[in-house]
């Protein structure tokens, strides 16, 4: 499993004419100009990309974490007409292949004049559209005692204070796994960025690397796995500060 990357992590320092022709991980020459180079191979510097990628993840995490958590709160602990189909049709859009509603939603960002823009990445994640993470949080909520509504009601809390006041607070570890999953989903996404952003300036990370297969005809290989390091550098960072959360938060969510 660690061989593919342990591999990319070699193929950077190596000189780019070698990578394909010596199979070992301990590179013989270590050329680290691959990193300088990839850094500044593209139309902009490399950090342009890490930043446009940045502007999308950190909103998507938050529209995640927002809407997602109301929904579930909704489907956990209120009571209202067709809840169960409701339910029932929030599951089956997991099932959905992303091929499947790529067209129409293109054709509704373009009738809107969205397309290279980032509301197409954006707005769709302040709406509660990733069932799984719903899902998830519901079946966290559920798991909470009901008393502590009551005792809440008691004292005078209506349904967006028990929300916001009770139940939020103890959702910590499903909302950090949440924030953990899309960090990483959109962080990683290719399809989505590479069909609605057209506009080199306002390319993502993954899309950026892509570029570099083409770059004068010919694969920069030694650069673009050097970016491709740079690049696992923020999930990385992410998945460790939340592991705990996440392992928590999966194990107390009824997944198995």
């Amino acid at each position: 499993m660690l061989y593919p990357l342990l591999w990319m992590l070699s193929s950077s320092i190596k000189p780019s004419d070698v990578i394909f022709r010596e199979p070992s991980l301990i590179p013989s020459a270590f050329d680290f100009s691959n990193y300088t180079e990839g850094w500044n191979a593209l139309a902009r510097p490399f950090h342009h990309y890490l930043f446009n990628s940045l502007i999308i993840v950190v909103a998507s995490v938050i529209g995640n974490l927002l809407t997602c958590s109301m929904a579930a709160y909704a489907f956990a602990r209120l009571q209202f007409r067709g809840k169960k189909w409701f339910f029932a049709a929030m599951l089956a859009t997991i099932m959905l292949p992303i091929h499947v509603v790529i067209v129409p939603q293109y054709i509704l960002f373009n009738e809107l004049d969205w397309i290279n823009t980032y509301y197409p990445l954006i707005v769709p994640k302040f709406l509660a559209t990733d069932a799984f993470f719903i899902f998830l949080m519901v079946q966290f909520i559920r798991g909470l005692p009901r008393e502590l509504d009551d005792a809440a009601r008691i004292d005078g809390c209506g349904h967006f204070r028990i929300y916001a006041r009770v139940i939020m607070p103890l959702c910590v570890p499903a909302l950090a796994t949440t924030a953990i999953f899309t960090f990483i989903w959109v962080w990683n996404d290719f399809y989505s960025q590479l069909i609605f952003l057209t506009d080199p300036d306002l390319y993502t990370v993954p899309v950026a690397l892509r570029t570099f297969v083409d770059s004068q005809g010919e694969s920069a290989w030694g650069p673009l796995f050097a970016m491709s390091i740079v690049a696992l550098g923020p999930i990385f960072g992410f998945f460790l500060a939340g592991q705990r959360y996440l392992v928590r938060g999966i194990a107390t969510t009824g997944i198995k």
